[in-house]
């Protein structure tokens, strides 16, 4: 959510004493107003829009004043830089309406709704192997970035516990988190936000542009709380090898005695991986892995506004971050950054859990992957582009060069695990031959043909490779990612034509929104209010 500012009317009103109305150069109208053609047909007066207006206008006017505007946003369907999910069925989008006003909080007043949250922790807690789905405990939070914030407290509270029982500082040095460079910006903030030195380990392409566990060892020492290892990047899609991190902290357990647990952000990967690889060991099948999140309005297929953190046990959730209140004639127990919480998101969720069960679930994330393996297929065969993605690549074994031999057809086994994401870039071939064609421009062009496909710089230390980035979700069919490919190649083709008008996309600049300048002016941080970037934040995530 972005931050924003208070716009003072008053101020506003004291500058336009004695002078001429701010009214727009070639319109003449008030760029601080909003005059609709509906005013006309429901008697509306121009609306303020950094203040409250004396009257309200009739709810169907508000309505079609705001649906219109809000068709300036980009399609749902063609935005390929979210990974958050935008389709539900009908039935979803009722149970979603009949209970929009529940709050989840109000435990004594809605405990069905409290069984249903309740059983969603259970589901995740066997999905992901707990010693024991009942014993596990875990918590509904409004995303992976809550969530995260809840595991790494956690994590930080046991280190400042067995500091003081061994009676050591937990200030001096003060304790510090590990992670890949190519961490979300939530991950970051956990460090931030609760003083918690941020250790980035800087990826590289060797590393496949996420966290190198053994590199990552170099950062690990007694006052380590934990280590945040991420089941799907989201530059590249790439499952960080949650495993190979995990023997490697058992043989600096054995070395010093120092025991540095796991959290795993699953944010999307904790519900793809056990679907689609359930081989794959990344989860409480490794005891170092003591807490788990994900985001459920991403691959866990519901509306937005839903995450979960699970931990393996009561024993790594310190019972003195859990609050016990009385309130509203019962009992309740929380452990989250928010209090009052919609209901609604939740009852969502299981519904895909019921509606889907596991079958389901594994069908539609073999579909994307398969469908990501097309795309990715596809722009390396055209030669303009370099997939950086690996999901479309098979693994060196000997069943895969026997399948290949023999003709057998192809298992999801036989590639490397990953994230249904495609991250490509222009190939070297392309660069060397046009270096006058800047990348960030196919974003743009594309952009006006209403797909959204973001285009940035890849983590600490390759931020100078910028790459496109391609989610794709269950409502990306094989027919757009046909008429996605066919966009891509006519773009580029007419960028490499000396003749055309596109050639001199320099003069576009970074810009493509629609929005007005005017409109930016209010409610925004300027470039340099905000801290500068570590290069941490993948955008459009």
């Amino acid at each position: 959510m972005a931050l924003s500012k208070h716009v003072n009317p008053d101020r506003l009103v004291q500058d336009a004493h004695d002078k001429k109305s701010k009214h727009h150069k070639l319109t003449g109208t008030d760029s601080n107003t909003i005059q609709h053609s509906y005013g006309a047909r429901y008697g509306t007066q121009p609306i303020p829009k950094y203040h409250f207006s004396s009257k309200g206008i009739d709810a169907e006017a508000a309505y079609q004043i705001i649906h219109d505007e809000l068709a300036l946003d980009g399609s749902p369907v063609l935005n390929l830089a979210s990974f958050v999910h935008t389709w539900m069925p009908s039935q979803a989008d009722k149970l979603m309406q009949e209970n929009m006003t529940k709050n989840l909080i109000d435990t004594d007043e809605y405990p069905a709704t409290q069984h249903i949250h309740t059983r969603c922790i259970s589901i995740l807690a066997d999905l992901w192997h707990a010693p024991s789905a009942k014993q596990a405990i875990g918590t509904a939070t409004t995303g992976s970035s809550e969530a995260i914030q809840l595991g790494g407290l956690a994590m930080k509270r046991i280190w400042q516990e067995k500091r003081k029982a061994a009676g050591k500082s937990i200030h001096e040095p003060g304790p510090n988190i590990v992670m890949g460079a190519n961490a979300q910006v939530a991950l970051e903030k956990f460090a931030r936000y609760f003083e918690v030195e941020c250790r980035l380990v800087p990826i590289s392409v060797e590393s496949k542009y996420r966290l190198d566990p053994k590199k990552a060892m170099e950062f690990v020492d007694e006052n380590t709380i934990g280590v945040f290892v991420i089941l799907g990047s989201t530059y590249t899609g790439h499952y960080e090898p949650v495993k190979e991190m995990s023997d490697l902290l058992d043989e600096y357990e054995a070395k010093t005695g120092h025991s540095v647990p796991i959290h795993v952000d699953g944010a999307s990967g904790g519900f793809v991986a056990p679907f689609a690889t359930p081989q794959l060991e990344w989860d409480f099948k490794l005891p170092r892995v003591v807490s788990i999140n994900t985001s459920g309005h991403k691959f866990g297929l519901a509306y937005v506004g839903v995450g979960w953190v699970v931990w393996r046990d009561k024993a790594h959730l310190p019972k003195d971050l859990i609050f016990e209140l009385h309130y509203l004639g019962s009992v309740e127990y929380s452990f989250s950054l928010n209090f009052s919480r919609p209901a609604a998101p939740i009852i969502a969720q299981y519904f895909n859990l019921i509606h889907l069960g596991f079958e389901g679930y594994r069908n539609i994330a073999l579909d994307d992957l398969r469908n990501a393996r097309l795309l990715s297929r596809a722009l390396e065969k055209s030669g303009y582009y370099t997939v950086l993605s690996d999901i479309h690549r098979k693994k060196i074994t000997a069943g895969a060069t026997i399948k290949d031999v023999v003709g057998i057809d192809d298992d999801v086994t036989d590639y490397e695990p990953g994230l249904p994401v495609v991250s490509f870039r222009f190939s070297d071939e392309f660069q060397e031959k046009y270096p006058e064609i800047q990348q960030k421009w196919i974003q743009t062009l594309l952009r006006a043909r209403g797909w959204i496909v973001p285009n940035y710089e890849l983590a600490p230390d390759l931020q100078q490779i910028e790459i496109l980035r391609v989610v794709v979700r269950e409502n990306m069919t094989e027919v757009l990612v046909d008429r996605l490919v066919s966009d891509l190649i006519e773009i580029t083709e007419q960028l490499t034509a000396a003749d055309s008008p596109l050639h001199a996309l320099n003069a576009l600049g970074h810009g493509h929104s629609s929005s007005s300048k005017t409109e930016h002016t209010h409610g925004k941080l300027e470039k340099g209010e905000g801290s500068a970037s570590s290069g941490t934040y993948a955008k459009q995530c």
